[in-house]
Protein backbone atom coordinates (compact mmCIF):
# COMPACT_ATOMS: atom_id res chain seq x y z
CA UNK A 1 0.00 0.00 0.00
CA UNK A 2 1.16 2.97 -1.21
CA UNK A 3 0.43 6.52 0.33
CA UNK A 4 -1.53 8.66 -1.85
CA UNK A 5 -0.16 12.41 -2.27
CA UNK A 6 -2.19 14.22 0.30
CA UNK A 7 -1.17 12.00 3.07
CA UNK A 8 2.55 12.18 1.60
CA UNK A 9 2.13 16.21 2.27
CA UNK A 10 0.58 15.31 5.40
CA UNK A 11 3.84 13.48 6.54
CA UNK A 12 6.02 15.51 5.30
CA UNK A 13 4.14 18.64 7.08
CA UNK A 14 4.92 16.70 10.28
CA UNK A 15 8.19 15.57 9.68
CA UNK A 16 8.83 19.83 9.06
CA UNK A 17 7.59 20.11 12.41
CA UNK A 18 9.51 17.03 13.84
CA UNK A 19 12.56 18.94 12.77
CA UNK A 20 11.90 22.49 13.68
CA UNK A 21 11.43 21.13 17.28
CA UNK A 22 14.79 19.75 17.16
CA UNK A 23 16.12 22.76 16.31
CA UNK A 24 16.31 23.33 12.50
CA UNK A 25 15.25 26.00 10.84
CA UNK A 26 12.81 25.62 8.07
CA UNK A 27 15.18 26.64 5.31
CA UNK A 28 17.31 24.05 6.86
CA UNK A 29 14.77 21.40 6.46
CA UNK A 30 13.35 22.15 3.15
CA UNK A 31 16.74 22.40 1.47
CA UNK A 32 17.59 18.66 3.58
CA UNK A 33 14.24 17.56 1.94
CA UNK A 34 15.05 18.64 -2.04
CA UNK A 35 17.68 16.81 -1.86
CA UNK A 36 15.93 13.41 -1.47
CA UNK A 37 14.12 11.26 -4.22
CA UNK A 38 11.51 8.89 -4.61
CA UNK A 39 13.48 5.63 -5.75
CA UNK A 40 11.75 2.65 -6.46
CA UNK A 41 14.75 0.31 -6.65
CA UNK A 42 14.69 0.49 -3.16
CA UNK A 43 10.92 -0.50 -2.65
CA UNK A 44 11.54 -3.69 -4.94
CA UNK A 45 14.84 -4.21 -2.48
CA UNK A 46 13.15 -4.39 0.83
CA UNK A 47 9.69 -6.40 -0.53
CA UNK A 48 12.53 -9.19 -1.75
CA UNK A 49 14.77 -9.66 0.68
CA UNK A 50 17.67 -12.35 0.97
CA UNK A 51 15.99 -13.34 4.74
CA UNK A 52 13.31 -14.49 2.88
CA UNK A 53 15.05 -17.86 1.44
CA UNK A 54 14.80 -20.94 3.35
CA UNK A 55 18.69 -21.28 4.73
CA UNK A 56 19.76 -23.97 2.39
CA UNK A 57 19.77 -21.19 -0.34
CA UNK A 58 20.34 -18.35 2.02
CA UNK A 59 23.75 -19.77 4.03
CA UNK A 60 25.70 -19.97 1.01
CA UNK A 61 25.34 -16.02 0.30
CA UNK A 62 27.22 -15.36 2.59
CA UNK A 63 29.87 -18.47 4.11
CA UNK A 64 32.27 -18.18 0.77
CA UNK A 65 35.70 -19.11 0.68
CA UNK A 66 36.63 -15.81 -0.88
CA UNK A 67 35.01 -13.89 2.13
CA UNK A 68 36.35 -15.96 4.57
CA UNK A 69 40.34 -15.25 3.29
CA UNK A 70 39.33 -11.87 3.26
CA UNK A 71 38.09 -12.00 6.73
CA UNK A 72 41.78 -13.18 7.78
CA UNK A 73 43.61 -10.67 5.99
CA UNK A 74 41.32 -7.86 6.92
CA UNK A 75 41.92 -9.78 10.58
CA UNK A 76 45.72 -9.50 10.11
CA UNK A 77 45.77 -5.97 8.74
CA UNK A 78 43.65 -4.60 11.80
CA UNK A 79 45.04 -7.36 14.40
CA UNK A 80 45.93 -4.75 17.01
CA UNK A 81 42.60 -3.09 16.66
CA UNK A 82 40.61 -5.30 16.63
CA UNK A 83 42.01 -6.68 19.83
CA UNK A 84 41.85 -3.89 22.12
CA UNK A 85 38.20 -2.98 20.86
CA UNK A 86 37.43 -7.09 21.91
CA UNK A 87 38.80 -6.34 25.19
CA UNK A 88 37.58 -2.69 26.05
CA UNK A 89 34.28 -3.22 24.98
CA UNK A 90 34.20 -7.28 25.98
CA UNK A 91 33.15 -8.82 22.90
CA UNK A 92 34.73 -12.17 21.37
CA UNK A 93 37.12 -10.55 18.21
CA UNK A 94 35.58 -13.26 15.79
CA UNK A 95 32.21 -11.53 16.35
CA UNK A 96 33.53 -8.21 15.28
CA UNK A 97 35.27 -10.00 12.15
CA UNK A 98 32.49 -11.96 10.87
CA UNK A 99 30.04 -8.60 11.03
CA UNK A 100 31.94 -6.85 9.10
CA UNK A 101 32.62 -9.43 6.80
CA UNK A 102 28.87 -10.43 6.13
CA UNK A 103 27.93 -6.56 6.26
CA UNK A 104 30.18 -5.26 3.37
CA UNK A 105 33.13 -7.62 2.58
CA UNK A 106 35.11 -5.66 4.60
CA UNK A 107 34.11 -2.49 3.16
CA UNK A 108 34.06 -3.89 -0.29
CA UNK A 109 30.71 -3.48 -1.42
CA UNK A 110 28.92 -0.60 1.14
CA UNK A 111 25.75 0.06 -0.69
CA UNK A 112 25.01 2.20 -3.75
CA UNK A 113 21.84 3.82 -2.56
CA UNK A 114 21.93 7.36 -1.82
CA UNK A 115 20.96 6.77 1.78
CA UNK A 116 18.95 10.40 2.19
CA UNK A 117 16.75 8.58 -0.93
CA UNK A 118 16.58 5.64 0.50
CA UNK A 119 15.14 6.91 3.69
CA UNK A 120 12.90 9.18 2.18
CA UNK A 121 11.75 6.59 -0.14
CA UNK A 122 11.18 4.27 2.61
CA UNK A 123 9.48 6.73 5.07
CA UNK A 124 7.29 8.21 2.81
CA UNK A 125 6.15 5.72 0.44
CA UNK A 126 6.48 2.53 2.57
CA UNK A 127 3.20 1.82 4.50
CA UNK A 128 4.46 -0.77 6.62
CA UNK A 129 7.16 0.70 8.01
CA UNK A 130 7.00 4.38 7.13
CA UNK A 131 7.40 5.59 10.66
CA UNK A 132 10.14 3.82 11.30
CA UNK A 133 11.87 5.01 8.08
CA UNK A 134 11.01 9.10 8.98
CA UNK A 135 12.49 8.45 12.64
CA UNK A 136 15.33 7.42 10.22
CA UNK A 137 15.57 10.44 7.85
CA UNK A 138 15.49 12.61 10.76
CA UNK A 139 18.21 10.96 12.72
CA UNK A 140 20.13 11.63 9.11
CA UNK A 141 19.49 15.26 9.24
CA UNK A 142 20.78 15.72 13.19
CA UNK A 143 23.71 12.81 11.86
CA UNK A 144 24.98 14.85 8.98
CA UNK A 145 24.73 17.91 11.32
CA UNK A 146 26.27 16.52 13.94
CA UNK A 147 29.37 14.20 11.93
CA UNK A 148 30.08 17.16 9.12
CA UNK A 149 28.78 14.47 6.62
CA UNK A 150 28.26 15.34 2.95
CA UNK A 151 24.56 13.89 2.39
CA UNK A 152 24.74 13.92 -1.58
CA UNK A 153 28.10 11.46 -1.59
CA UNK A 154 26.70 9.07 1.40
CA UNK A 155 26.06 5.62 -0.05
CA UNK A 156 24.67 2.76 1.78
CA UNK A 157 21.61 -0.08 1.86
CA UNK A 158 18.32 -0.11 0.83
CA UNK A 159 17.58 0.41 4.35
CA UNK A 160 19.76 3.54 4.57
CA UNK A 161 22.51 1.54 6.54
CA UNK A 162 26.37 2.79 5.59
CA UNK A 163 29.72 2.44 6.44
CA UNK A 164 32.16 -0.96 6.96
CA UNK A 165 29.41 -2.08 9.73
CA UNK A 166 26.16 -0.78 8.02
CA UNK A 167 24.82 1.47 10.46
CA UNK A 168 21.13 3.16 10.21
CA UNK A 169 21.27 6.61 10.82
CA UNK A 170 20.12 6.42 14.64
CA UNK A 171 22.74 3.73 15.55
CA UNK A 172 25.37 5.58 13.74
CA UNK A 173 24.40 8.71 16.54
CA UNK A 174 24.17 6.51 19.59
CA UNK A 175 26.82 3.63 19.17
CA UNK A 176 29.79 4.96 16.83
CA UNK A 177 32.71 5.78 18.67
CA UNK A 178 35.80 7.68 17.89
CA UNK A 179 38.35 4.64 18.02
CA UNK A 180 41.17 6.56 16.70
CA UNK A 181 40.95 9.43 18.83
CA UNK A 182 41.37 11.98 15.93
CA UNK A 183 37.94 13.57 16.61
CA UNK A 184 35.84 12.13 14.50
CA UNK A 185 33.34 9.07 14.44
CA UNK A 186 33.77 7.87 10.97
CA UNK A 187 32.34 4.38 9.92
CA UNK A 188 32.35 5.19 6.26
CA UNK A 189 36.28 5.88 5.40
CA UNK A 190 37.45 4.60 8.88
CA UNK A 191 37.93 0.59 9.51
CA UNK A 192 39.39 1.77 12.84
CA UNK A 193 36.10 3.47 13.83
CA UNK A 194 34.20 0.89 12.56
CA UNK A 195 35.82 -1.66 14.24
CA UNK A 196 35.61 0.09 17.91
CA UNK A 197 31.45 1.37 17.20
CA UNK A 198 30.72 -2.47 15.55
CA UNK A 199 32.12 -3.71 19.39
CA UNK A 200 30.65 -1.25 21.46
CA UNK A 201 27.17 -2.03 19.58
CA UNK A 202 27.79 -5.58 20.93
CA UNK A 203 28.53 -4.72 23.70
CA UNK A 204 25.54 -1.69 24.75
CA UNK A 205 23.23 -4.73 23.59
CA UNK A 206 24.55 -7.16 26.24
CA UNK A 207 27.08 -9.50 24.49
CA UNK A 208 28.54 -11.95 26.98
CA UNK A 209 32.45 -12.48 25.92
CA UNK A 210 33.62 -16.10 25.67
CA UNK A 211 29.95 -17.53 26.31
CA UNK A 212 27.65 -19.72 24.46
CA UNK A 213 25.75 -18.33 20.87
CA UNK A 214 24.00 -21.35 19.65
CA UNK A 215 23.56 -24.85 19.82
CA UNK A 216 21.92 -27.65 17.36
CA UNK A 217 19.43 -29.86 18.81
CA UNK A 218 18.77 -33.17 17.74
CA UNK A 219 15.20 -33.24 16.34
CA UNK A 220 14.09 -32.73 12.47
CA UNK A 221 10.72 -31.81 14.32
CA UNK A 222 9.40 -29.48 16.95
CA UNK A 223 6.95 -31.13 19.96
CA UNK A 224 3.83 -29.24 19.66
CA UNK A 225 4.13 -26.99 22.73
CA UNK A 226 6.95 -25.19 21.27
CA UNK A 227 7.34 -22.78 18.69
CA UNK A 228 10.38 -21.17 16.32
CA UNK A 229 11.52 -17.51 17.61
CA UNK A 230 9.72 -14.94 15.38
CA UNK A 231 11.69 -11.62 16.61
CA UNK A 232 9.65 -11.15 20.22
CA UNK A 233 11.49 -10.79 23.33
CA UNK A 234 12.98 -14.37 24.68
CA UNK A 235 10.12 -15.88 26.56
CA UNK A 236 11.90 -19.75 26.82
CA UNK A 237 13.88 -20.52 29.19
CA UNK A 238 15.89 -23.23 28.58
CA UNK A 239 14.58 -25.91 30.75
CA UNK A 240 11.26 -25.22 28.61
CA UNK A 241 13.06 -25.95 25.71
CA UNK A 242 14.94 -29.22 26.30
CA UNK A 243 13.05 -32.43 27.37
CA UNK A 244 13.89 -35.99 26.31
CA UNK A 245 11.42 -35.42 23.02
CA UNK A 246 14.36 -32.63 22.38
CA UNK A 247 17.80 -32.70 23.54
CA UNK A 248 21.72 -31.02 22.47
CA UNK A 249 23.13 -32.89 20.11
CA UNK A 250 25.91 -32.07 21.92
CA UNK A 251 27.13 -32.66 25.56
CA UNK A 252 27.52 -29.17 26.30
CA UNK A 253 26.91 -27.91 30.45
CA UNK A 254 24.37 -25.10 30.10
CA UNK A 255 22.47 -23.24 32.79
CA UNK A 256 19.31 -24.29 31.95
CA UNK A 257 17.51 -21.01 34.05
CA UNK A 258 19.35 -19.17 31.24
CA UNK A 259 16.39 -17.55 28.16
CA UNK A 260 16.43 -19.13 25.09
CA UNK A 261 14.67 -19.46 21.47
CA UNK A 262 14.33 -21.67 19.30
CA UNK A 263 15.95 -21.43 15.25
CA UNK A 264 14.37 -23.13 12.41
CA UNK A 265 16.98 -23.75 9.28
CA UNK A 266 15.25 -25.12 6.47
CA UNK A 267 17.70 -27.23 4.43
CA UNK A 268 16.95 -29.22 1.32
CA UNK A 269 15.44 -32.43 2.73
CA UNK A 270 15.20 -31.93 6.27
CA UNK A 271 14.50 -28.81 9.19
CA UNK A 272 17.22 -28.32 11.42
CA UNK A 273 16.64 -26.71 15.04
CA UNK A 274 19.17 -24.72 17.10
CA UNK A 275 18.77 -23.54 20.61
CA UNK A 276 19.82 -19.72 20.53
CA UNK A 277 21.36 -18.32 24.09
CA UNK A 278 21.67 -14.84 25.22
CA UNK A 279 24.25 -13.62 22.62
CA UNK A 280 22.28 -15.11 19.72
CA UNK A 281 19.50 -12.57 20.79
CA UNK A 282 21.96 -10.04 20.59
CA UNK A 283 23.35 -10.84 17.09
CA UNK A 284 19.32 -10.49 16.25
CA UNK A 285 19.63 -7.09 17.61
CA UNK A 286 21.83 -5.97 14.55
CA UNK A 287 19.79 -7.58 12.28
CA UNK A 288 16.44 -9.10 13.42
CA UNK A 289 17.19 -11.82 10.76
CA UNK A 290 17.44 -15.64 13.06
CA UNK A 291 18.87 -17.01 9.53
CA UNK A 292 21.27 -13.60 9.54
CA UNK A 293 22.78 -14.54 13.32
CA UNK A 294 23.23 -17.95 12.31
CA UNK A 295 25.36 -16.77 8.89
CA UNK A 296 27.18 -14.62 11.40
CA UNK A 297 27.70 -17.13 13.61
CA UNK A 298 28.78 -19.43 11.92
CA UNK A 299 31.11 -17.44 9.78
CA UNK A 300 32.72 -16.00 13.29
CA UNK A 301 33.67 -19.49 13.78
CA UNK A 302 35.61 -20.48 10.47
CA UNK A 303 37.03 -17.36 11.14
CA UNK A 304 38.30 -18.19 14.11
CA UNK A 305 39.50 -21.18 13.27
CA UNK A 306 41.32 -20.10 10.40
CA UNK A 307 42.74 -17.42 12.37
CA UNK A 308 44.30 -19.33 14.97
CA UNK A 309 45.93 -21.68 12.31
CA UNK A 310 47.62 -18.76 10.92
Amino acid sequence: MIPQDGDISSLKSEFIQTQLDAGFSRQEIEQFLTQANYNQKVIDAITTPWEAKPWHLYQPIFLTDKRLAKGIEFWKTHAKTIARAAKQFEVDPEIIVAIIGIETFYGGYMGTYPVIDALYTLGFHYTPRARFFRKELANLQQLAKEEHLDITHLNGSYAGAMGFGQFIPSSYRHYAVDFDNDGKRDLVGNPVDAIGSVANYFHQHGWKKGELVTLPLTNHQLPENLTVWKGEKLNYKVADILSPEIALAQNVDIDISQKALIVELVQEDKTDYWLGLNNFYVITRYNRSPLYAMAVYQFSQQLKDAYAKQ
